[in-house]
């Protein structure tokens, strides 16, 4: 989808502004307590990965633009949690529990929290058919604007750039944010010129690399 997520390369937003590395993780307790309360009902198998970023990145434009970095991940959060009926709007609202929890078959206990987070969610599968393109192929992003979840960039849709990496077949994010299955594709790393993407009075030494699932590419005329 064209959400407002989706903000590479679009102007009156000012500067990316990086803060230090050695600068704090957090900017206050809650934001630590929003990031943990995420992990944990993700662990709770109610939802996967890829429908967690859709609800956060399918928000309406003036609500997703006006929060903070963890204000949008208890956004996402409640809209997945009040889909399911696991936290009704009066409970938002109050900030409380004011009705009898619904069960759940897995929950994430602290001492298992090391473990779980150490072993991560391997997104990698068997290929389904021969890799469409290699390393050195130019390729252009279709330009394509689904209603549903997307992990290309507007900003390289309809560019043309050239392969660098293939990495193999991952669980395709649009099918699996839908509910759809895993549905494996190649997946490749696609390296863009800056002036391709923005034009002669871009820095010609800016490069951008992409990474982009197969049905994203064509092969470049």
């Amino acid at each position: 989808m064209n959400g407002a997520a989706d903000m590479g390369g679009m102007m009156g937003f000012g500067p990316v502004k990086p803060e230090p590395e050695d600068g704090p993780k957090f900017h206050a307790p809650w934001e630590s307590r929003a990031l943990a309360i995420t992990l944990a009902m993700g662990a709770t198998g109610q939802w996967n990965i890829d429908m967690s970023r859709s609800a956060r990145e399918s928000l309406p434009p003036p609500q997703y633009l006006a929060k903070s970095y963890y204000e949008i991940w208890l956004a996402g959060l409640e809209k997945l949690m009040a889909e399911r009926g696991l936290v009704s709007a009066d409970e938002i609202e109050a900030g409380r529990m004011l009705h009898p929890p619904k069960p759940l078959p897995r929950i994430l206990k602290a001492g298992d929290v090391p473990a779980v987070l150490a072993k991560g969610s391997p997104t990698q599968r068997e290929a389904p058919a021969p890799a469409r393109f290699g390393i050195g192929d130019r390729v252009r992003a279709k330009n394509m604007h689904p209603t549903g979840h997307t992990r290309l960039p507007r900003y390289v849709r309809g560019h043309v750039g050239t392969v660098e990496l293939v990495h193999g077949a991952h669980v395709f994010a649009d099918a699996h944010a839908a509910g759809q299955g895993e549905q494996p594709q190649w997946l490749y790393t696609v390296r863009f010129k800056g002036t391709e993407l923005w034009g002669e009075s871009t820095d010609p030494t800016l490069w951008v690399s992409v990474d982009a699932w197969e049905s994203y590419l064509e092969p470049a005329a």
